[in-house]
């Protein structure tokens, strides 16, 4: 079903009980990944789109704190040759602040070289030489804009279509409108997610069911190690206890649903334990990285510290998609108030961030290549917002920029070795194929089989949808 209008939760009494159980180590993994409400059944499963798919599975690269795009992937050559002139713009902040147009500001150049390559000639910077390699597999988009200029309206709108409302993350809408591919496993997993700038919310079902609850694992800026699920592991118990245990607790339930024939709810309970038993025997292995061979892990840039981390959790998402989940989200970033990419003084560091990126991002999309796997794999690369073109209070970084910056995609039914819209010759503000933050929304959505104009969830009197004020799917990118 495509459409439901259940918004049932669990009771205070059920969720006490349930809570409770947490100690034993199945209660808080049904809870966070696969936590009650009637529509767990449905989700077990997966479900028919409205459309032929391109994609059956979604990787999104999120590069917290906004990468600068005349630095990455928006060559302007207007910046070398403005370098330090002042001239007016519409700066985003000064409007938000003072409402004045017409700001001065000084133009900044670039301090990276840009090349072309590939046969389509894409320019591309000395920061990512790798993704270089693989930019005949790109499409990009780079006349994105969004809505907010702050860090955490605009990672909430990039997560779940709103600055600052409650709603459900694009993650919970698709294993909303898919299920799942693997009972073993939940359908959207947000690997390293940050605390800040919406937290949890990025992640989570909202109003949708708790079952479209994202699973965490590790958290932003923590070592790839400990990018675990939490109480993964019952210790206290070997596993012919663990096993009584949770028959014991079958049992029990059983006697209450007998008492209540027919509660959902309570049904739901029952089957969340039996998929936490599953993932405690399946997800181990799965998140064992020394299963890969040698040459795999080099692939990533696994081994070399620059790269180790991010390489591990790109590694991490290839091996979940490959397993039958359905969106992994990948971030690259911190719990800072300044989170990684977000360079307003010190814009050389883009080089550090760069390097930690763009050798595991090139070897993701080469392993999913040579599996495969990319044809029907979406991998999605952006970030909240960019940056401008001109230095911050004429300093050495530069600020935040919603009105016009790059995101690119790969496989899934995208075209490759393509470009799509332009920013004005300052690479300041989207000017022709102005792409939204809904319009990527609905093109990812449309690309896995979902028409998100019909994808709705019924809350407080009304139908809810992920671009719910706006969107169209940019029929421009789509391949054949």
């Amino acid at each position: 079903m495509m459409h439901s209008t259940d918004t049932a939760r669990l009771p205070g009494a059920n969720r006490r009980r349930f809570l409770q159980s947490a100690a034993c180590g199945f209660g808080w993994i049904a809870w966070s990944a696969l936590a009650a409400g009637r529509a767990l059944a449905d989700a077990k499963h997966a479900r028919l789109p409205h459309e032929t798919p391109c994609a059956k599975r979604v990787i999104f690269l999120f590069m917290q704190g906004g990468p600068s795009q005349v630095d990455t992937f928006d060559y302007k050559p207007r910046l070398a040759q403005d370098d330090g002139k002042q001239l007016a713009f519409d700066d985003a902040r000064v409007i938000a602040n003072t409402g004045a147009r017409g700001s001065q500001q000084r133009i900044m150049k670039s301090p990276w070289n840009f090349t072309r390559h590939g046969e389509c000639g894409r320019q591309v910077s000395e920061l990512f030489p790798h993704v270089a390699t693989c930019v005949d597999d790109l499409c990009f988009l780079h006349a994105v804009h969004t809505e907010g200029v702050a860090h955490g309206p605009a990672t909430l709108f990039l997560h779940c279509g709103s600055t600052n409302l409650v709603r459900p993350s694009i993650g919970s809408w698709v294993s909303y409108g898919l299920g799942t591919e693997n009972d073993n496993l939940p359908a959207f997993v947000s690997i390293a997610p940050a605390w800040g700038n919406g937290g949890p919310r990025n992640y989570g079902p909202a109003f949708l069911p708790a079952v479209y609850q994202g699973t965490a694992l590790g958290k932003a800026g923590g070592p790839a190690s400990e990018a675990t699920i939490r109480n993964l592991e019952n210790m206290p118990y070997s596993l012919p206890d663990q096993r009584r245990q949770l028959e014991l607790i079958r049992e029990l339930n059983a006697e209450q649903l007998r008492q209540s024939p027919g509660d959902s709810e309570l049904e739901a309970v029952i089957e969340s334990y039996e998929l936490a038993w599953r993932m405690q025997t399946s997800v181990p292995g799965l998140l064992d990285l020394a299963r890969e061979t040698a040459a795999t892990q080099a692939l990533y840039g696994i081994g070399d510290k620059p790269t180790d981390d991010f390489g591990r959790q790109c590694l991490m998402a290839r091996r979940l998609c490959e397993a039958g989940v359905r969106y992994v989200q990948v971030t690259y970033g911190d719990n800072t108030a300044n989170p990684a990419w977000d360079q307003h003084s010190n814009l050389p560091k883009h080089a550090d961030h760069a390097k930690a990126v763009d050798r595991p991002i090139a070897g993701l999309l080469a392993d999913l290549k040579q599996r495969g796997l990319l044809d029907d794999t979406l991998v999605w690369w952006g970030s909240e917002f960019g940056r401008t073109p001109y230095a911050e209070k004429n300093g050495t970084g530069r600020d935040h920029n919603p009105g016009g910056f790059t995101m690119w995609l790969a496989g899934g039914g995208v075209k490759p070795g393509f470009a799509f819209g332009e920013t004005d010759d300052f690479g300041h503000l989207a000017v022709t194929g102005r792409t939204h933050m809904h319009d990527v929304h609905a093109t990812i959505m449309h690309l896995l089989g979902i028409d998100h104009e019909r994808l709705t969830f019924r809350y407080a009197g009304r139908d809810f949808r992920l671009t719910d004020v706006a969107g169209r799917v940019v029929d421009e990118i789509i391949d054949g």
